[in-house]
C-alpha cells in the first residue's frame, strides 16, 4: 500500500482484507489492513485501526480509521465477534450438508 498511515508490520492482526468504503455518492472496494493492539506498558485502551489500500481508491482520500475501546468494550466487541462468527459457521455447515 503506497502512503500507508498505519504502522504495518509482522505483528499486524490482519493485512489485506476485503475492504469496502461507502459514502452518500460513493462506493469502493480496496484490500484492507485492520490491527488491534494496546501499549506494551501501562495500557489504558485497546485500539481497532483500518486502512483501505489508497492505490485502489478514486473518491477517498488516504486515510486511516481508529476507534479507542475501553478494557469492557474490548470484551464486549469480542463476545460479539464470536457470536456473529458461530452463525457464520453454522450456516455453512447447513449449506454443506444440503
Amino acid at each position: 500500500m503506497p502512503d500507508r498511515l498505519l504502522r504495518i508490520n509482522a505483528y499486524t492482526t490482519f493485512d489485506f482484507l476485503d475492504g469496502e468504503a461507502e459514502g452518500h455518492d460513493f462506493e469502493e472496494d480496496a484490500p484492507a489492513v485492520l490491527n488491534v493492539t494496546a501499549p506494551r506498558t501501562n495500557p489504558q485502551a485497546v485500539t481497532l485501526e483500518l486502512e483501505l489500500d489508497n492505490a485502489d481508491l478514486e473518491t477517498l482520500p488516504a486515510h486511516a480509521d481508529r476507534v479507542t475501546l475501553s478494557a469492557g468494550e474490548a470484551r464486549q466487541l469480542a463476545a460479539e465477534l464470536e457470536e456473529y462468527a458461530g452463525r457464520v459457521e453454522a450456516a455453512a455447515e447447513d449449506a454443506d450438508e444440503e
